[in-house]
C-alpha cells in the first residue's frame, strides 16, 4: 500500500545520519485513509524485527496550548480514536498482552532532545498529544473538551504507533510540529495551511532531529 497524503511520500529509506544507522520512514499509513491499524502500525514492527532499538515519530499536530510553528516534545498522549492496535490475538513474539504505557514516550530521549535544543537555540516545548481519527477537523466543542482533558495539542496519527512501540519495548521519542490553531482558535482550517508551516519550519525540525541522533 501507499499513502494518499500530500506530503506523505510513502517511503521506507535505509542509511546512515549523525553517524546512526537509521530507517525512516517517508510518510506514514494513516486510519483514515481507509488502512487497518495492522497496516498503519506494520511499520513500526518491521523496525523492531529489523533491530532498531528506538524510534523518533513526528507528526503535524493542531495547537491547543500552543501556537503555529511551535515545536513541542509529547511527554503522554490520550487516546479519543476508540481503537487500539493491540486488540485481537496477542502477537507474544513482540510483547505482552497487557503492556505498561506509563512511560510509552522515553523520559531519557525526552531529556536528551531538551539538552540538543537548547545547545542550538531552537524553543522545544512540551506537552500532552490527543490522537483522533479524522479526516476531519476537530470541531470547537471538541477541542474545548480535548483541553479540559489536559491535551496541548491534537492530530490524526502517532498514538497507534507509540502503543505498538511501547509494546515491542521500544524506545520513543515523540515531537509534534504545530502547524495550525485548534478549531475554535481561528476562523478556517485547511491543509494548505498545515504543509505551509511545516515547510517554514522544516530547517530547526531537521537540525534539530539529527542532532538528537547524534546525541541517542
Amino acid at each position: 500500500g501507499r499513502s494518499t497524503v500530500v506530503g506523505h511520500a510513502g517511503k521506507l529509506v535505509y542509511g546512515e545520519l549523525a553517524g546512526r544507522k537509521v530507517l525512516a520512514l517517508q510518510g506514514r499509513f494513516h486510519f483514515y485513509e481507509g488502512n487497518p491499524l495492522e497496516v498503519v502500525t506494520f511499520p513500526v514492527r518491521v523496525m523492531k524485527v529489523l533491530g532498531c532499538e528506538g524510534v523518533i515519530v513526528t507528526n503535524a499536530a493542531g495547537g491547543i496550548g500552543f501556537g503555529p510553528g511551535t515545536l513541542m516534545a509529547i511527554s503522554d498522549h490520550i487516546n479519543m480514536t476508540g481503537q487500539n492496535p493491540l486488540m485481537g490475538e496477542n502477537l507474544d513474539e513482540f510483547g505482552p498482552r497487557f503492556p505498561d504505557m506509563s512511560k510509552a514516550y522515553t523520559p531519557e530521549y525526552r531529556a536528551t532532545a531538551h539538552e540538543v535544543a537548547k545547545k542550538l537555540g531552537i524553543k522545544l516545548d512540551e506537552g500532552v498529544y490527543i490522537g483522533v481519527t479524522g479526516p476531519t477537523y476537530e470541531t470547537p466543542a471538541e477541542i474545548r473538551a480535548y483541553k479540559t482533558l489536559g491535551a496541548d495539542a491534537v492530530g490524526m496519527s502517532t498514538v497507534p504507533e507509540v502503543i505498538v512501540a511501547a509494546h515491542s519495548g521500544l524506545k520513543v521519542l515523540g515531537i509534534s510540529c504545530i502547524t495550525n490553531h485548534a478549531a475554535g482558535f481561528q476562523e478556517e482550517l485547511n491543509h494548505e495551511e498545515v504543509v505551509e508551516v511545516t515547510e517554514r519550519v522544516k530547517g530547526d525540525f531537521k537540525g534539530l532531529l539529527k542532532a538528537i541522533l547524534a546525541e541517542l
